[in-house]
C-alpha cells in the first residue's frame, strides 16, 4: 500500500508544467496547474472539483484522467475513484487499462482477490497492440504485480505470433520472480532471431547472471540442452563459448568446442575459430591446445595445414610475450618450423616463413640462417609483390645484425625504388636514414628524415621526427660530432645484440662528456637495455632519472610513457601504470602518446581523475 501511494505521488507531481522555477515570474495558472497545486497542499476537495470539471469537458484527456484518479487514491476517496474508472470502462469498452486502474483501487482497499479478477479481465482484452502491451507490462511492474506483467507479455507475443518479441523483458521478469531456468530458456530460444541479435542476448544474460555461480551453471545447462536439440544452430554455440570466456573459463570453453566439433563432424573448423579467438585474447596456451587438437587428427584432416601454420604463429606471439623462455624453447620451435616448411613448401610465400626467419635471427642468434630463409622466400615463384617487399625490409635488418651494413642499405634502396609511392618505400627510406645515422653521416640522414617527417604513415613520421631531433639537439655548437657518432654506434651495437659492447661505449661517452646534452638519451638507451634483459627495476630507475632531471626536455613524455608500459606489461602493477598514464596526459597534453595513454586507461578499467 505504501509503495502504491509513493508511485501515485510521483505520477501526479512529475507531470510537465507542475512547478515554477525559483525566482521566476509567476504566471496565471491553468485550471490543471491549479488543481495539482491544491492536491499537493492536500486540499483534495478543491482539487477534485477542478479535476471533475476538466474530466467532464474531455473524457479522452489521459493526463487529466490519470491526475484525477491518482488524487482520489491519495485522498483515499475509493468510491469516487471506482465511479471514475467505471465511467472510463463504459466510455472505452474492452480497453484493458481501466481494469488495471480498478485493480489498483481494490488493492488500496485491501481487496486483493477482487483486484486480481480485474487484472485477469485486463489480460483478456489485450489486442496485440505493441505499445499497449508494453504500457500494461510496465504498469503491472510498477505496482508490484510481476506475475501479471509476465502474463501480459506472454499473451502479447501469442497475439503477434512472434515467440521472440518480448524475450528480454520476459527473461528479466522470470529471473526476478526466481525462475532462472525459464529466464535463460527464453533468451536462448530467442537466439539471433531476437531484436538486437545475439549481442542483445549476451548483454541481457550478463545482466541476469551478475556474479551468481548458480545462475551461471543454469545458463550453461540450458545452452547445452539447446545445442543438443539444435546442433546446427551456431548462435547457441557462440553464446555458450562467449559465456565461458566471459567467466574466464577457457578450458571449459575448449571442452565444449571439442565436443561440438566432434559431434557435428566439423573436421576442426570450430576449433580453428576458437583458436583464433583465444589468440586474439592472448590466451596462447589454450589456442595452441585447440590447434593441436586438430593436428593430432593427422594430415588427412582438411583443417590440418591451417591449424599447423596458425599454431606456429601463435607460438611466436607467445614467445614475444613470454619473457622467461629458454633456449630449448627456441630450438624446439625452430625444428617445428623447419618440419612444417619441408612438408608444405608453398608456405615459403606466406607470413609463416617471415616468422621463422624472426625466430632464427632474433631469438636463436642466427642472423645468417634468417637471411637464407628470407632469400628463399623472396625467390619463391608464388610470392606476392608486397610480401617480397616486406621480406626485403626484414632481410636488410638481418644484414645489419650480421655486420653487412651496406648490403642492408642496398636492399633497402631496392624496396625504396620498387615501392616509391607506398608506405613500404617510406619505411625503406627511414631504415636507410638510420644506416646513415649509425655510420655518423648525419647530413645524409637529416636529408632523408626531412622528407619522411611528412610521411603518410604516422608511425614513420614520428620515428623520423624523433631521430631528426636527436641529431639536431646533440651535434653541439662547436660541430663536435664525436659524442653523437659514438652514441649512434652504441645504438647500432644494441640493434646487433652486442649489448655488453654498447654498455661499455655508453660509459665512455658519459665519462668523457659529462655535460653533453646526450645525457638523457644515454639514460634512455640504458633503460632500453635493462628492459631487454628483464632488469625492470633498473629500467624504472633510469626512466625516473630522465623524468626528474630532464622532464621538460623532449624525452620527458617518452620516459613517462615507457614507465607506465613497464608497470603494466611486465610488473602487472596496474595502479602504478594508471598513475603514469594519467601523469603523461596531465603534464604532456601535446604528446603523441596521449591518445594511446587514454586507450590504456580504458583497458585498465580503473577509476581515474581524468575526464
Amino acid at each position: 500500500m505504501k509503495r502504491i501511494v509513493i508511485i501515485l505521488v510521483v505520477l501526479l507531481y512529475s507531470s510537465d508544467g507542475y512547478c515554477q522555477g525559483m525566482g521566476a515570474v509567476q504566471e496565471e495558472k491553468t485550471p490543471l496547474q491549479q488543481a495539482r497545486e491544491y492536491a499537493m497542499k492536500s486540499l483534495y476537495d478543491k482539487a477534485d472539483s477542478i479535476f471533475q470539471q476538466l474530466y467532464e469537458q474531455n473524457r479522452m484527456d489521459v493526463t487529466v484522467y490519470n491526475d484525477y484518479l491518482n488524487t482520489l487514491l491519495i485522498a483515499k476517496k475509493y468510491k469516487d475513484a471506482e465511479k471514475l474508472v467505471d465511467d472510463q470502462k463504459s466510455y472505452r469498452p474492452r480497453y484493458p487499462l481501466p481494469y488495471i486502474d480498478m485493480g489498483r483501487i481494490l488493492i488500496a482497499e485491501g481487496k486483493e482477490k477482487k483486484a486480481n479478477d480485474q487484472f485477469d479481465i485486463a489480460i483478456q482484452y489485450i489486442n496485440g497492440d505493441d505499445m499497449l502491451t508494453q504500457q500494461m507490462g510496465n504498469t503491472f511492474l510498477h505496482i508490484g504485480k510481476d506475475e501479471y506483467a509476465i502474463k501480459t507479455y506472454e499473451r502479447g507475443k501469442d497475439l503477434l505470433g512472434n515467440p521472440y518479441v518480448y524475450s528480454s523483458p520476459l527473461a528479466k521478469l522470470y529471473a526476478k520472480t526466481g525462475n532462472m531456468e525459464k529466464a535463460i530458456s527464453i533468451l536462448v530460444e530467442a537466439g539471433n532471431l531476437q531484436f538486437g541479435g545475439v549481442d542483445n542476448t549476451k548483454a541481457t544474460v550478463l545482466e541476469l547472471l551478475g556474479t551468481d555461480p548458480k545462475k551461471l551453471q543454469l545458463t550453461q545447462k540450458a545452452l547445452i540442452k539447446k545445442i543438443n536439440e539444435q546442433p546446427e544452430n551456431i548462435s547457441y554455440i557462440d553464446l555458450l563459448t562467449w559465456l565461458y570466456i566471459q567467466k574466464n573459463d577457457w578450458d571449459g570453453a575448449l571442452l565444449q568446442i571439442e565436443a561440438l566439433d566432434e559431434r557435428n563432424k566439423e573436421d576442426g573448423r570450430k576449433l580453428l575459430d576458437f583458436g583464433r579467438t583465444a589468440t586474439k585474447e592472448k590466451q596462447y596456451d589454450i589456442a595452441i591446445k585447440a590447434y593441436t587438437e586438430i593436428t593430432d587428427k593427422g594430415k588427412q584432416s582438411t583443417s590440418y595445414t591451417l591449424a599447423a601454420s596458425e599454431r606456429l604463429a601463435t607460438e611466436i606471439q607467445k614467445l614475444e610475450n613470454n619473457y622467461n623462455y629458454k633456449p630449448d624453447d627456441i630450438a624446439n620451435l625452430a625444428k617445428e618450423y623447419e618440419s612444417f616448411l619441408t612438408d608444405f613448401p608453398n608456405y615459403y610465400g606466406t607470413e609463416t616463413v617471415r616468422d621463422y626467419a624472426t625466430l632464427e635471427a632474433q631469438y636463436n642468434n642466427a642472423p645468417k640462417k634468417g637471411i637464407d630463409i628470407l632469400l628463399k622466400a623472396i625467390n619463391t615463384p608464388i610470392a606476392r609483390r608486397d610480401f617480397i617487399g616486406q621480406c626485403k625490409l626484414q632481410l636488410g635488418d638481418y644484414y645489419i645484425l650480421n655486420g653487412q651494413v651496406w648490403d642492408a642499405s642496398l636492399t633497402y634502396s631496392q624496396v625504396d625504388k620498387e615501392f616509391k609511392q607506398d608506405v613500404l618505400g617510406e619505411d625503406a627510406r627511414f631504415r636507410n636514414a638510420k644506416i646513415y645515422y649509425y655510420e655518423g653521416d648525419f647530413e645524409m640522414a637529416q636529408g632523408e628524415l626531412t622528407v619522411l617527417k611528412a610521411s603518410t604513415s604516422e608511425l614513420i613520421a614520428n620515428d623520423a621526427l624523433d631521430l631528426s631531433v636527436l641529431i639536431t639537439e646533440n651535434i653541439g655548437t662547436d660541430s663536435n660530432y664525436v659524442p653523437l657518432k659514438r652514441f649512434a654506434y652504441a645504438d647500432l651495437l644494441i640493434f646487433q645484440n652486442k649489448d655488453k659492447e654498447a654498455e661499455t661505449l655508453l660509459d665512455s661517452i658519459a665519462n668523457a662528456y659529462p655535460k653533453h646534452p646526450l645525457k638523457d638519451d644515454i639514460l634512455m638507451l640504458r633503460a632500453k637495455l635493462a628492459e631487454k634483459h628483464r632488469e625492470y627495476d633498473n629500467a624504472i630507475a633510469y626512466l625516473k632519472q630522465v623524468y626528474e632531471q630532464f622532464g621538460k626536455d623532449v624525452l620527458g613524455d617518452d620516459a613517462v610513457f615507457k614507465l607506465a608500459g613497464i608497470y603494466e606489461k611486465y610488473l602487472h602493477d596496474n595502479a602504478q601504470a594508471k598513475h603514469y598514464y594519467e601523469q603523461l596526459i596531465i603534464e604532456y597534453p601535446g604528446s603523441t602518446y596521449v591518445q594511446e595513454a587514454r586507450k590504456k586507461l580504458q583497458q585498465l578499467n580503473l577509476p581515474t581523475v581524468l575526464p
